[in-house]
């Protein structure tokens, strides 16, 4: 036959195969290649998933249990004979289980599922294989099946898991899209999409599929167009044939709308896979949690789930020793193809026989720690080459490369823009709050409710309660406050621990219009009750037989239903808001911005005061607090100190409703007995609890007082320390030295001070954080603030020309007044007029500042802290820092000491570490401060002090005593006076300005009145 007419009848066999066979593929969606599925059994049908168990008649090896993503079917474990990660697991001695989630629009109720029905059905496979094998299970999954093991792993908290194993799963949703797009995009996105949108409609399966092909375009066209030119050679396409019908068609499955809700809220826009605190059902759980081996497939060219993505369990999980295995694969490449047949399963069965210690480990595997990766395929020109040799020379990779570029230098520019527009509305509408403007706990409380109701508000205990819940419970209480006779404005004390129902009725009081008093069960709450002026206290169970002894004060309980003694209190949950019948009076939220909201309490005994705080005092810290630490609903505050404690009242709760943040309730903290000096006990943070809290909740922001964070920072180091998703601590009173260990140990977080006055608006915040122990400057909306020269012999403002005051310059220490507006110069504590102008109206607020050249403020001591000594004035602010920079000390106490008819200005203390003071009380093995602390150490140290300024003693102690809220004392000490020669390390100033040990000579002389000091 001529040659042409052979290339002819070749073309027309070509043409006619290609035509038959694009027949066959269009009638039937594919080639019949005569595949049989691997032999497997059903072993139990579930609701959410049925389970598999394949090659059952020869089960024998370590155990493992492969779990799917959401989207696609069971069968990605089982595609054909040739590309089946069963078989090969079964060949090489594994036995392999399957969860099927079936297809959620062929399922009763399929399209209804949540995460939390997928989480707890791959826990409850894992049970049950358990019992079927007596074996721990290698609990694997690929994509979204990977996250759903990881989340099953966290809330067994890793009972009967032998090692996970995921594949493409990501763990760090912060780090980008797909193409190197800023993960911001999203977040944003989601953000502004509402609940019922989300979890109104399902996904189709072929949503799904355009939507993965869409993110890996190059490869998808490229082989449908491989698959149009092999269309001809029926033998040369059958072997990949069940796997194109399974990418193409077969595979995907519809995607349930609340699980899609729940899957964008949780894990895009709030990424608590790495933070933790997500919720499993009502629980809360975080990867933390995880302690088994982690083995994890990285695609290096994967764009899908980019590497950083994936590599974020290194940082989600820190009790886990992770592994990984970086492949030269794409998303579906590390499980699907003949890399994954060669390469991948191979791996996974040689670990799951290794860990049995069958094996050796795989040498594509390998151990990571911290943030080291481990060693990266062999890409040709890297990623972007690889993707250059996909595209055929198209230039898409470096499209990508460019996005990816611009994307980091715009990513700064963007967060800043993005805080600024969240903050500004907040600003603005502080600014716009008057007096009879209408604001309360109550009313922001209901907005975030109408907004969100199904978002978790606080934690507490492990357990999320929602927005929508909390409603539930405080209008229910509001009720019961209706019940019992509380009407607006009337003062009702709250006798609680920090617990939901102290919350709820804190809430329900505000809602009412009523006034809260917020009574310490650790202080006196019978004179509290009194100044208060309180005629009815509720209480919880703990604390009913402290309200019951009060009297002249009628008694409730609630909290705690049907749990213990209830005690002789009338017990409000008796009582059925159903029906309690509300009075034509009541009005929800009633409240103004001028109306009395809360009465807290601070100091003891004749130092005893209550400060009364208004509905705009409320909302100026909570806007404040939002604003300042740029709160979003991607937060969780984390409130350590009761709520009782301004801190938390305005704060902690009040940032995160203003700035609809989840507020996470600590646990109940360590006690601490009190001192020798008969001082109360204290609160004290438990590291571990802290920690394991943090990590459960998905902290972000952790809120503090004076040295609350000391235990924290002198605890060795805890596991789940590393890579914790804590970036701001906030709060007031941290001493300069402690600030900066904070911030060293727990980098990238830092610490956002302020300063407040609780019945003033006088507020300022380091919003910089670049000058520890600086207070920063006035918080946009809080009132305005001077510094004017203070006579502090006579304890009155200085007069200058016309009988006003004086404004102090840079530098210069000066009384701090707050402006007041008239409407409200009536409830000012030390209210001043005519200071500046004829007219205006300030209010003294009893705090020593100066304002450096750049305008931020540095307190220097409060009036009542003043040392009155022979030769002046002395301020303990200097002293504290001064003292506070040796690296050895831990806490300092500047206080005053009686002699004669003035004092000596004096020093406490603490050390850091190890050292400790010597004598009969030091804890064996330590070594004596004699040895620490140097004389010339305190005489270099103090030289930055004024001479006059300087103390006439140091004394080194064990222990500073402390306030129930780790404000330091300083009254023990004082009382002690000058200790005895041998109490302790203690030095005194000579005359040359200089330290020396205290000797009975100079204690003598130190004893001696001022005027007999001088005339010797």
């Amino acid at each position: 036959m001529p040659a042409v007419a052979k290339t002819l009848y070749r073309l027309g066999a070509r043409l006619g195969s290609t035509a038959q066979n694009a027949l066959e593929v269009a009638r039937f969606g594919g080639f019949d290649t005569d595949e049989d599925a691997s032999p497997c059994e059903v072993v139990t049908e579930q609701r959410v998933y049925r389970l598999r168990h394949y090659f059952p008649d020869a089960a024998g090896g370590p155990v493992m249990l492969l779990v799917p993503p959401l989207m696609i079917t069971a069968e990605v474990y089982d595609i054909s004979s040739r590309v089946s990660a069963v078989r090969v697991l079964h060949d090489l001695g594994v036995d392999p289980w399957v969860v099927d989630f079936g297809a959620p629009e062929r399922e009763p109720g399929g399209l209804e599922r949540t995460i939390s029905d997928h989480v707890l059905a791959v826990g409850d496979a894992v049970d049950r294989v358990r019992g079927a094998t007596g074996r721990d299970v290698h609990l694997a999954g690929y994509s979204q099946g990977g996250m759903f093991v990881y989340q099953a792993a966290a809330y067994r908290r890793s009972e009967g898991i032998e090692s996970i194993v995921t594949f493409g799963s990501p763990s760090d949703t912060s780090q980008g899209l797909p193409f190197g797009l800023p993960s911001r995009l999203a977040s944003e996105g989601v953000e502004r999409i509402p609940d019922w949108v989300l979890g109104g409609f399902a996904v189709p399966g072929w949503v799904t599929r355009l939507g993965f092909q869409a993110l890996s375009p190059v490869k998808s066209v490229r082989s449908r167009i491989d698959f149009i030119l092999q269309l001809h050679d029926r033998e040369r396409l059958a072997p990949r044939e069940r796997q194109r019908r399974f990418l193409e068609r077969e595979g995907w499955v519809s995607w349930p709308g609340p699980a899609l809700a729940e899957f964008l809220r949780q894990f895009v826009q709030h990424n608590r896979m790495l933070t933790g605190g997500f919720l499993i059902g009502d629980r809360l759980v975080t990867l933390a949690d995880i302690t088994c081996p982690v083995l994890t497939f990285v695609g290096e060219v994967d764009e899908i789930a980019p590497p950083p993505m994936v590599r974020g369990i290194r940082r989600a999980a820190p009790r886990a020793q992770v592994y990984e295995a970086s492949l030269r694969a794409g998303h579906f490449g590390l499980v699907v193809g003949g890399l994954a047949i060669a390469q991948t399963w191979p791996a996974v069965a040689s670990w799951a026989l290794w860990r049995e210690g069958e094996d050796d480990l795989p040498e594509i595997v390998a151990p990571v720690a911290g943030d080291e990766e481990a060693e990266p395929a062999d890409l040709p020109g890297g990623p972007a080459g690889y993707g250059l040799q996909l595209a055929v020379g198209i230039g898409t990779s470096a499209a990508r490369s460019a996005l990816r570029t611009a994307s980091q230098v715009v990513h700064g520019t963007r967060q800043i823009s993005g805080e600024a527009a969240q903050n500004l509305p907040r600003l603005a509408r502080l600014e716009r709050i008057q007096s009879d403007t209408r604001m309360s706990m109550g009313l922001l409380l209901d907005e975030q409710a109408r907004h969100r109701p199904g978002e978790v508000f606080f934690l507490y205990r492990g357990r999320g309660h929602t927005h929508d819940a909390a409603k539930r419970r405080v209008d229910a209480v509001v009720r019961g406050l209706i019940h019992i006779g509380v009407r607006r404005g009337d003062a009702v004390g709250v006798l609680m621990g920090t617990r939901p129902t102290a919350l709820a009725l804190v809430a329900a009081l505000s809602r009412l219009g009523a006034v809260a008093v917020l009574l310490r069960p650790d202080g006196d709450p019978a004179a509290e009750a009194r100044l208060g002026q309180v005629t009815r206290v509720i209480a919880d169970p703990e604390h009913a037989a402290l309200a019951a002894g009060l009297e002249d004060v009628q008694g409730y309980l609630l909290g705690g239903a049907g749990r213990g003694d209830r005690g002789s209190l009338v017990d409000m949950e008796g009582i059925d808001p159903a029906r309690v019948e509300l009075p034509g009076w009541y009005r929800p939220n009633p409240g103004r911005a001028g109306d009395l909201a809360f009465v807290v309490f601070r100091g003891d005994g004749d130092q005893l005061r209550a400060s009364r705080i208004t509905n705009r005092r409320w909302a100026l810290s909570a806007f404040g607090t939002a604003s300042s630490a740029a709160l979003s609903p991607s937060d969780t505050v984390y409130s350590i100190t009761p709520i009782q404690h301004p801190s938390a009242l305005l704060m902690s709760l009040g940032g995160a409703v203003a700035g609809g943040a989840r507020l996470a309730l600590a646990g109940a903290p360590a006690a601490v007995a009190g001192g020798r000096d008969g001082s109360s006990s204290h609160r004290v943070i438990d590291p571990d609890t802290f920690w394991d809290e943090a990590r459960r909740y998905g902290v972000t922001v952790a809120s503090y007082t004076w040295t609350l964070l000391g235990e924290l920072v002198n605890a060795p180091p805890n596991p789940a320390e590393r890579h914790h998703a804590i970036r701001l601590f906030i709060g007031s009173g941290m001493p300069r030295n402690l600030w900066r260990r904070v911030e060293d140990r727990f980098a990238p977080a830092r610490v956002l001070e302020f300063y407040a006055s609780t019945e003033g608006e006088a507020v300022l915040v380091n919003l910089s954080g670049k000058k520890p122990g600086s207070l920063g400057r006035p918080l946009p909306g809080s009132a305005r603030v001077r510094l004017a020269r203070y006579d502090l012999e006579n304890g009155r403002l200085d007069e200058g020309p016309g009988g006003f005051a004086v404004r102090c310059e840079p530098g210069e220490i000066g009384m701090l007044l707050a402006r007041v507006r008239l409407s409200a110069i009536g409830a000012a504590a030390r209210p001043v007029r005519g200071v500046f102008r004829p007219e205006d109206a300030w209010t003294i607020t009893g705090d020593l500042f100066r304002r450096d050249a750049a305008g931020d403020y540095w307190l220097v001591g409060r009036e009542n802290e003043l040392i009155r000594t022979a030769e002046g004035i002395v301020p303990p602010g200097p002293i504290r820092d001064a003292l506070g920079d040796l690296p050895y000390v831990d806490s300092v106490a500047v206080y005053g000491i009686p002699v004669g008819g003035t004092e000596l200005a004096a020093a406490a203390v603490s050390l850091r570490g190890a050292a400790a003071p010597s004598g009969p009380s030091r804890a064996g093995g330590r070594p004596p401060a004699a040895e620490t602390v140097k004389a010339i150490d305190l005489s270099e140290a103090l030289l930055r002090v004024e001479p006059g300024l300087r103390p006439a003693l140091v004394r080194v102690v064990d222990e500073l005593p402390v306030t129930a809220g780790r404000r330091l004392r300083t009254a023990p000490l004082r009382d002690e006076g000058v200790p005895a020669v041998g109490d302790g390390p203690t030095y005194y100033r000579d005359k040359s300005g200089g330290y020396r040990p205290l000797t009975d000579a100079a204690r003598r002389r130190l004893l001696r009145p001022a005027a007999a000091r001088e005339a010797r």
